[in-house]
């Protein structure tokens, strides 16, 4: 029997992903679910994308948002993309996707019928009644507006919707996994993010409510549908509480969007840190084989291999793993592009040679996380302002970037008669307290 694996709120955010982060999303997206399937298998890849702690933690370590709701619109979207090459070779396959995209959803699990073989008549019935359950049978006053259906070669499939609460501000996400699924309607999911909030939720799914769906199924043949329909507008503002709901863990993502100490397990982190310090340049390079890889890159990919081995346990701080490849827009700090595109080709490297029947590099990632796991016990490190401060203070040299654009240099200090003074990237001088000169334009 399925399970319901933990709940998350999401504050409601728009925005658009810019195309060099989207690509780069795609591309990373599909190394990453590759090394997972190589690893794992296919089945555990369709679990943890049911796990909303490890979903979360996955679009972080990408460079979205770490905690918005477009979170889930930009990886589904970017598995769409990076796996559909890839479909054949891996008997994956993605549709649906939010708005329009998502009712697309039934003619394209056809087509993935007429390419697999599968039957998608009962795919589609699968997919119609998953969307119906959470708007129908689920009244938490969610909007959905996102239908991701994600679907094996064999059959086996993973749905991940979304809904809105304008009147919050806040969206709700809803995990489906097919394995061991009985009922559509007596406790399906595998997770629902979102913790209730008060007594306008009723969820006619809970194994609870199997009377409740009895006895309106015993009215409707007794009453009849028009006397049905008077007897609810006669009581419909006397609705009962709905049964209580049962306690799980709960991953509350905050309303603010710059990633704060108190988001991120700092000694998780520190592992991290010390275990890229003790692979070092030189050795780590050396073991992969691939020329170029510093410091920086390893401290990224010892976070990747987290979410490619880490334990779902280990998820429940999913701003850590925005530290890796940072955030579009500038939280915790610009997207570190060459450190991105380091990952992806040592990442991509190591997958290829594992096809080929090489697992040495795709191995030593592998133990890039297990020493992170040794590490973080007794491992510390700097404090989380001083780890930021590094890395906006570097970030025009690590090809920083975000949806305002290049991060430029940070500005260099001269000596000045008595003092010192402070000079922009383009020469222009500021005072002390960083502002410019009297004859310099106001930067943009």
């Amino acid at each position: 029997m399925t399970r319901r694996a933990g709940s998350a709120d999401l504050p409601l955010h728009t925005g658009r992903v810019p195309a060099w982060l989207g690509q780069r999303m795609s591309r990373l997206g599909a190394v990453i679910a590759q090394a997972v399937i190589h690893h794992y298998g296919r089945d555990e890849f369709l679990r943890r994308l049911a796990h909303p702690f490890w979903f979360q933690s996955f679009g972080a370590v990408m460079g979205m948002d770490w905690h918005s709701s477009g979170m889930t619109t930009s990886v589904i979207g970017a598995l769409k993309r990076g796996l559909a090459p890839l479909s054949g070779e891996l008997g994956l396959y993605v549709c649906g996707g939010r708005g329009r995209h998502s009712r697309r959803t039934p003619d394209e699990l056809l087509a993935v019928g007429d390419v697999t073989g599968l039957d998608a008549v009962p795919l589609v019935a699968s997919s119609r009644m998953v969307a119906k359950v959470d708007s129908a049978a689920v009244q938490d006053g969610f909007d959905l507006y996102l239908h991701g259906f994600v679907v094996a070669a064999d059959g086996k499939w993973t749905v991940i919707q979304q809904g809105m609460h304008t009147g919050q501000r806040m969206a709700r996400r809803y995990h489906w996994l097919s394995e061991g699924l009985e009922s559509f309607v007596e406790a399906p999911h595998a997770a629902i993010d979102g913790r209730a909030a008060g007594s306008a939720i009723m969820n006619l799914t809970d194994r609870r409510a199997a009377a409740s769906r009895s006895g309106q199924m015993d009215l409707l043949h007794a009453m009849g549908p028009d006397r049905l329909v008077h007897e609810v507008m006669r009581i419909e503002d006397r609705l009962p509480p709905p049964p209580a709901q049962g306690e799980l863990p709960h991953l509350s993502l905050p309303a603010h969007h710059d990633v704060r100490p108190a988001d991120v397990n700092m000694r998780r982190l520190h592992g991290a840190l010390a275990a890229a310090s003790e692979a070092g340049p030189r050795d780590f390079a050396g073991l992969l084989r691939v020329p170029g890889v510093g410091a920086r890159t390893v401290r990224a990919l010892a976070l990747v291999a987290e979410v490619v081995h880490g334990a779902p346990c280990r998820f429940s701080d999913p701003a850590r793993f925005s530290l890796a490849h940072g955030g579009k827009d500038r939280h915790p700090y610009p997207v570190p592009v060459a450190v991105y595109d380091r990952t992806l080709s040592v990442m991509k490297a190591a997958v290829t040679a594992a096809k080929l029947g090489r697992e040495e590099r795709l191995d030593a990632i592998r133990r890039l996380d297990g020493a992170a796991r040794r590490l973080e016990r007794d491992a510390t490190g700097p404090s989380f302002s001083a780890i930021m401060a590094e890395e906006y203070g570097r970030s025009h040299e690590y090809g920083g970037r975000s949806v305002s654009g290049h991060e430029p240099p940070p500005p260099r200090r001269v000596s000045e008669g008595q003092g010192d003074r402070v000079m922009r990237h383009d020469g222009q001088p500021q005072d002390q307290q960083g502002h410019e000169g009297k004859t310099s334009r106001q930067a943009g």
